[in-house]
């Protein structure tokens, strides 16, 4: 990891972490796009800028690639910037594939004394159309906002400002790239802090008429927890039912998220395959997050060892 200060930081610093993705990617003679801008590359764009701003240099991935462990790495890299009292906010530049699921995490594991604000790019730095300057500005502006603390970490994408808890990322080729699948909150979770890096979750996509396979093979690979991507307000078969109880036996907690991007999920549908009869045989049902992001919840809630009871209220949005 490589750090630089640019420019007057009597009034604190900006901590800016560069992991890559689209912002750091130029097109290379084959035309394929990969991360090659450093931080402090993407921060001299904005020279005339009077911001003091850090650049912090610590990988150079797509996020397609990343591991659970690098996602940790970040929210470490993250929590050593919280606790430099020279800087007053920090921005975190990352690739849109899994930013729903980095930023998720990063948010339930610390208690935030300044903005943490996360942003990134649709097109990359050579493109005419590149957004990432224009985000970067954004979210640095947003992290020098003591307001925005209370908020929780946040995403500035797009000239929106999001929260992180239900984000999801709703285009591939639009620059207002995310949304949120529920209403917007400011979760108040308790802080999921212990490290997630050794807890295998595995996400199972439902379509009509599977088999438990995959469910089975994830089992197999030892996951300690499975996310269904079902259909619906979270609905599959009979199959997949067996299968859940199945999990259940064996201390395998289930959560069924779904496809559908928007909208809250409730476990109403019956008929033998339903999220109502998941439900009976052990499932727990995420309200807000879509598999991404339960994929991270589960993990962080597994490595902290919580109870079933806390693992259900933590998927009903933390409420009651």
């Amino acid at each position: 990891m490589s750090v630089g200060v640019w420019a007057d930081n009597s009034n604190g610093l900006v901590a800016v972490i560069a992991t890559g993705g689209t912002i750091a990617s130029e097109r290379d003679e084959t035309g394929a796009a990969k991360p090659s801008l450093s931080g402090e590359n993407l921060l001299s764009g904005l020279a005339g800028d009077t911001v003091a701003v850090k650049p912090v240099e610590l990988m150079a991935k797509d996020s397609s690639s990343l591991t659970i462990s690098d996602m940790q790495a970040i929210s470490d890299a993250v929590a050593k910037e919280l606790a430099d009292p020279s800087v007053r906010g920090v921005v975190v530049l990352h690739g849109t594939d899994a930013m729903e699921e980095t930023s998720l995490l990063v948010h339930l594991q610390h208690s935030l004394s300044k903005p943490v604000v996360f942003t990134g790019a649709q097109f990359t730095a050579d493109h005419p159309q590149s957004d990432g300057p224009a985000n970067l500005r954004a979210a640095i502006a947003a992290s020098k906002d003591a307001s925005n603390i209370d908020k929780g970490v946040l995403l500035s994408f797009g000239g929106k400002l999001l929260p992180v808890w239900g984000l999801y990322k709703r285009s591939a080729d639009d620059a207002d790239a995310f949304d949120l699948a529920g209403p917007a909150i400011h979760s108040q979770s308790p802080r999921l802090s212990v490290p997630i890096d050794a807890i295998r979750v595995d996400i199972v996509a439902i379509h009509p008429g599977c088999d438990a396979i995959h469910i089975e093979a994830s089992l197999n690979a030892g996951a300690r927890g499975i996310v269904l991507s079902a259909l619906g307000s979270g609905n599959a078969n009979p199959r997949i039912v067996e299968a859940v109880r199945r999990c259940s036996e064996r201390n395998v907690p289930v959560v069924v998220s779904s496809r559908v991007p928007v909208g809250q999920l409730l476990a109403g549908y019956g008929g033998g395959g339903g999220g109502h009869d998941m439900g009976n045989v052990g499932a727990l049902h995420s309200t807000t997050l879509r598999p991404g992001q339960a994929r991270i919840l589960l993990a962080s809630l597994l490595a902290s060892s919580a109870s079933r009871e806390e693992m259900v209220r933590a998927f009903n949005d933390f409420r009651g």
